[in-house]
């Protein structure tokens, strides 16, 4: 009998599960476990793009950029071909703002001279009411507009609305998704999300514009108006770094004296904060009350500032350069001036190359009040301009700075002849600095021929 039981079991006796066999999940039920399994990979894949989304877009703090952003990962996660982000008017009633991603070339180029739109239609429709918006095929709905002249066709619609503080910003628009099927719950649930994070990012980004626009006018506030120098023509530029938070301490001044002299300064407090600026406004202040002495050179300028700030105790670390334009007969002018670990003035004679007026630049104030400041001088043929600047208008990371001093003297050749604040102006815009650190220009032009006589002799 065991030796039956054992061929039994063999060939699958009664201990042999048969009708278990009968228990086994039929097809319909392996697709359903099938479709379960995809919409469970899928979630995982898209809330980890989601999540990398988030990290992304957060991470931009430029109005425009995180914008763009957010069209594209929207357009990334449910692999739409078109994707556009309305930003509403004041009043929330129409598109202010449209910025449209996914467009060709020649799609551009086929609506080219079109209006953006403004709101209506089916994007009207979800302006005026905002809840989450699946069109299958748009040139069947009721309230489709069609689309103008030129218009790529698109046959799909998912559009969400995107909220800051409470309140809707603009809405997000998708169509047409690359494997041909209509938006599905699913893609609303993600795109969802994604508005939820993107309400967020919009405003840090909205939030940061105010504080660098506060940062920037609390700057400028504290930079001087230049004085009527005549006959001096004198420009001046200020540049605020686009670095996230950064408040320069970067500032010029010029004055004319009573002898008929010029004297101009650039300078450059060491550090990006609140107190970095404050200290620019009183290193400022203090350096324009010694520079008005017109017995005073400009490296003895320089060295009362230095021991002032060390028994004060005040203002941080400083580079400044104070140069001191003088009358020298009929038909040139002096050159005086001193340096503070600064960068080199720039010197574009009338009818000759532009050059960078090398000699010793000495350490920075706040850093050896005992030591000496010497005084260098040059001739300056009447006509001639004189270009102070501060080291964010040449500095580079990844270049030396013979190389940004090497491009600065060709745009300054390119503008010879041209007025004070053109040249300015091409200084500032052409800058080869990275824009890491905030910037200055101080360009002086002294008069032309005759006009130093005149004026050393109208100032006795």
């Amino acid at each position: 009998m065991a030796e039956d039981r054992g061929e039994e079991r063999e060939a699958g006796g009664p201990d042999v599960p048969y009708m278990s066999l009968l228990n086994l999940p039929l097809s319909s039920d392996l697709d359903r476990i099938g479709e379960q399994m995809h919409a469970l990979a899928r979630a995982q894949r898209d809330l980890q793009g989601l999540l990398a989304a988030v990290l992304g877009i957060s991470s931009e703090l430029e109005l425009p950029s995180v914008l763009r952003r957010i069209v594209r990962t929207a357009m990334d996660l449910v692999g739409a071909r078109y994707g556009a982000l309305g930003v509403l008017d004041d009043k929330g009633e129409f598109l202010a703002e449209f910025i449209p991603l996914g467009l060709t070339s020649r799609e551009l180029a086929a609506l080219s001279g079109v209006e953006l739109p403004r709101g209506r239609g089916l994007l009207g429709h979800l302006i005026s009411h905002p809840a989450p918006l699946r069109v299958r095929n748009i040139a069947e709905h009721t309230e489709s507009a069609g689309f103008p002249p030129g218009h790529p066709p698109m046959r799909t619609l998912l559009g969400v609305a995107v909220s800051v503080r409470g309140r809707i910003y603009g809405n997000l628009y998708l169509s047409d998704r690359r494997d041909g099927k209509p938006f599905d719950e699913h893609d609303e649930g993600v795109i969802l999300a994604l508005a939820g994070t993107a309400g967020v990012a919009i405003e840090n980004a909205r939030l940061y514009q105010q504080v660098r626009a506060t940062s920037e006018q609390f700057q400028r506030l504290l930079l001087p108006q230049l004085l009527d120098l005549t006959p001096f023509e004198a420009c001046a530029v200020y540049r605020p770094a686009t670095a996230p938070g950064h408040l320069g301490g970067d500032w010029y001044d010029a004055v004319k004296l009573s002898d008929g002299s010029c004297v101009a300064v650039i300078g450059d407090v060491i550090g990006h904060d609140m107190q970095a600026a404050a200290a620019m406004s009183q290193t400022r202040s203090m350096l324009r009350a010694l520079s008005f002495d017109r017995r005073t050179a400009p490296g003895s300028a320089l060295r009362r500032l230095d021991r002032i700030m060390e028994v004060t105790g005040g203002p941080l670390m400083t580079t400044a350069c104070v140069a001191r334009i003088e009358p020298a007969g009929p038909d040139g002018w002096t050159l005086r001036w001193s340096n503070a670990g600064h960068t080199p003035p720039l010197l574009l004679p009338p009818d000759g190359p532009a050059r960078i007026l090398e000699a010793e630049p000495g350490l920075p104030l706040g850093v050896d009040a005992a030591m000496s400041r010497p005084d260098h001088s040059c001739d300056l043929p009447a006509g001639s301009t004189v270009v102070l600047y501060t080291d964010g208008l040449v500095e580079r990371h990844d270049k030396p700075l013979e190389w940004g001093l090497e491009t600065l003297l060709a745009t300054v050749h390119g503008h010879a002849g041209a007025p004070v604040e053109e040249l300015c102006r091409a200084l500032a815009d052409r800058h080869p600095g990275d824009g890491h650190d905030d910037m200055a220009v101080l360009v002086l032009r002294v008069p032309g021929r005759g006009a130093s006589e005149t004026v050393a002799g109208t100032a006795v």
